[in-house]
């Protein structure tokens, strides 16, 4: 088959990024959900036979993380690189992230080339000397307007709170280096308008927009009161400040300014995956700085929802004592990827919680998928020896299965590739899931057995087939989302040795009826899904 559109050698990759990081402390389950969101778009799209780059990494200056190391007794050096070594790359690795770079902000290949971009800026006039005075939040490293801010209470009475970290602002006066976003905003609004599907969802669209309807101020892009950060280079007394920093992250990555075939090959993203609370620097500051080089801009911002547990964001000081590592103990890895990404619509907020996740994994997973799975393998190797036989007597039942597959790739590639509804797009596998259920109970295979002629014969082949058959499917559909169960129920099928390695796979052939071939060595592997017992609870 010849290769078209983004198989063609040369055709641009299909970049996805996460946002980097801060490496203040170890990574929450909010910084793992939209990772491993990151990683099931990017790993559906290779299943495409799309070129794919994903991206992940850490943001490693500021004075946030200065404070931090400062607080642990290390340098900022040697915290980010015990966080780093010892716990992000581990999780992603535990998680199955299968990102092609991990970008560090301490790189070399990072830092110089962040150099080069702001030199750049201010040759051109884009960047200005000048002061500022305001309130300060040194967890979100953002200056804040008066009327963002809350009013404390308690312990804070009488000071001014962050309406994110709900910590008291700092009053910051500086003489910095000023970029003239002020002068964006109508090119800013003029994109948002002809690209309405920039910025996601909706009401994170209509939020930036109102935003920049009210004027942008320029923007302090260096810092004079502390010193962990990238020298501007041309006054090395400032830094630049750390935002500026991070956003390039997603151009140094890809080689600008140093491999400029890579970059064009790659630049820009297709989908930066960031959360609601840094949505503004994603899709009003990266864009405008783009802009002022001369650069093509993002495809897509989408803003992921938070996590939530009690009603609050669920962040450092807010986790009730649960990691990742925790949840996939009890769960196992494939179903952790699985549940959040089925249970919370992304771009929404959501709640977590543990019976939740339990009684979706028995529900949705041990009892629809996993005792699926089971009983076709046992029913081929009771009533075939193991060896799948082949259907020679189909009929409306079948046709309606058939259907029920076609429509269900369709749904789940347009939810999950296009649209980024995961939630939509597992549902949709799961209904077929259903209903594949539904036609075995329909069916009875267990009571055509019992008839020992030709016709019954040939229908009992047909029957288990086509559940067969449809767990063929499912593996493929399934494998950007649990890649370690999916192998093993297509192992158990006996695809891999007609079929060949179920990363060949595509989305597109899922549907293709009559994959699996007749004579395949069935076997009943090991149950996909465990019985839980009940989950420890974290009070």
């Amino acid at each position: 088959m010849a290769a078209t559109g983004k198989e063609q050698q040369g055709a641009k990759a299909f970049y996805v990024t996460t946002p980097i990081y801060y490496v203040n402390d170890a990574p929450h389950l909010g910084h793992a959900y939209t990772t491993v969101a990151g990683d099931v778009l990017t790993r559906w799209h290779r299943q495409r036979g799309e070129k794919v780059w994903y991206l992940t990494g850490t943001d490693e200056h500021g004075q946030k993380i200065m404070r931090t190391a400062e607080a642990n007794g290390v340098s900022p050096q040697e915290w980010c690189d015990k966080l780093v070594e010892e716990a992000w790359k581990p999780l992603w690795e535990h998680l199955e992230i299968a990102n092609d770079d991990f970008i560090r902000t301490t790189e070399e290949r990072h830092t110089a080339r962040v150099q080069e971009f702001v030199q750049d800026l201010y040759d051109k006039g884009e960047i200005y000397r000048g002061g500022y005075e305001g309130p300060y939040c040194v967890g979100c490293e953002e200056y804040k307007t008066p009327g963002e801010l809350l009013d404390g209470e308690g312990d804070y009475a009488g000071q001014k709170l962050c309406p994110i970290h709900k910590k008291p602002v700092e009053m910051l006066k500086e003489e910095n280096y000023f970029f003239k976003l002020s002068e964006y905003g109508p090119k800013l609004l003029e994109h948002y308008e002809k690209n309405p599907d920039f910025i996601q969802p909706e009401s994170a669209r209509n939020e930036v927009v109102n935003f920049v309807r009210q004027g942008l101020e320029d923007l302090s892009i260096s810092r004079s009161t502390f010193d962990w950060g990238v020298k501007i280079p041309w006054d090395d007394k400032h830094v630049i400040y750390v935002w500026i920093d991070a956003l390039l992250n997603y151009a140094t990555a890809v080689g600008y300014g140093l491999d400029q075939e890579k970059f064009e090959r790659t630049f820009p993203a297709d989908v930066h995956l960031v959360g609601k609370d840094i949505l503004r620097f994603h899709a009003v500051i990266w864009p405008a700085m783009l802009m002022a080089q001369g650069l093509p801009l993002p495809g897509k911002i989408a803003a992921n929802g938070w996590l939530m547990v009690g009603g609050e964001k669920m962040s450092k000081s807010n986790l009730t004592g649960i990691s990742p590592q925790q949840l996939t103990e009890h769960f196992g890895v494939d179903a952790y990827r699985w549940y959040f990404l089925r249970a919370i619509a992304f771009g929404q907020d959501g709640s977590f919680s543990w019976e939740d996740f339990s009684a979706r994994y028995t529900s949705e997973l041990a009892n629809d998928y996993g005792n699926l799975a089971s009983r076709v393998a046992a029913m081929v190797g009771k009533y075939f020896g193991g060896t799948l036989p082949e259907a020679t007597a189909d009929g409306e039942a079948e046709q309606a299965i058939k259907d029920g597959l076609a429509t269900a790739v369709a749904e789940a590639d347009r939810r999950i590739g296009d649209e980024l509804d995961f939630a939509g797009g597992i549902a949709a596998i799961f209904d077929f899931i259903k209903q594949v259920n539904g036609y075995l109970t329909e069916q009875e295979p267990w009571k055509v057995a019992k008839d020992s002629s030709e016709e019954a014969r040939a229908r009992l082949a047909t029957i288990l087939y086509t559940a067969a058959e449809s767990l063929r499917a499912c593996a493929v559909l399934l494998n950007p989302v649990m890649p370690r169960t999916s192998q093993l129920l297509w192992d158990s099928l006996g695809a891999e040795a007609s079929l060949g390695a179920l990363a060949d796979q595509r989305v597109q052939d899922a549907g293709r009826w009559g994959r699996l071939p007749a004579g395949s060595t069935v076997t009943k592997g090991a149950v996909l899904f465990p019985r839980l017992e009940e989950p420890k609870k974290n009070d």
